[in-house]
């Protein structure tokens, strides 16, 4: 069993602006509801997936990376990494015919593993919102063994 859901990270910051309105007093019961779904996912022990379900303006897509540091509210910067790599690949893993990478292990780094690997400038494990400036952070992008990105 895997939890697939986001953070709701920016409902958070529309619900503080218009706190004195029905919207927002809305907003903020979906994060009431979105602190006991996480809080009581990381209580029970349940994996977490990483995603959003970011859709439609150009803005959504690129407010998407902020989820690395809505998370932090309940996970720290290791949990949120696995979340996004290994947790992510196991959940994959488990869409049998539907999975869109067959041939070897996700999330792992080990022979016959697909080869995607970034070099990151900065420690996200110390703070995984490094993820979040990828433009500047992300230096180097290796997909299934073929490099992408190489500001090195």
């Amino acid at each position: 069993m895997y939890l697939s859901s986001q953070s709701f990270g920016f409902v958070r910051i529309f619900a503080a602006q218009v706190q004195d309105s029905e919207r927002g007093r809305k907003s903020a019961q979906v994060m009431d509801g979105v602190d006991n779904l996480m809080t009581t996912a990381k209580k029970l022990s349940i994996p977490v997936a990483f995603g959003t379900d970011a859709f439609g303006s150009l803005r959504a897509y690129e407010a998407a990376v902020k989820e690395f540091g809505y998370r932090l509210r309940w996970f720290d910067s290791l949990e949120i990494l696995k979340q996004a790599t290994s947790h992510n690949a196991k959940l994959l893993a488990l869409t049998g015919p539907r999975n869109p990478y067959p041939d070897g292990p996700l999330g792992v780094i080990q022979p016959g593993a697909y080869a995607d690997l970034l070099i990151v400038n900065g420690d996200p494990l110390t703070d995984v919102r490094v993820l979040e400036d990828y433009e500047n952070n992300i230096r180097l992008i290796m997909k299934d063994g073929q490099v992408y990105k190489n500001t090195l």
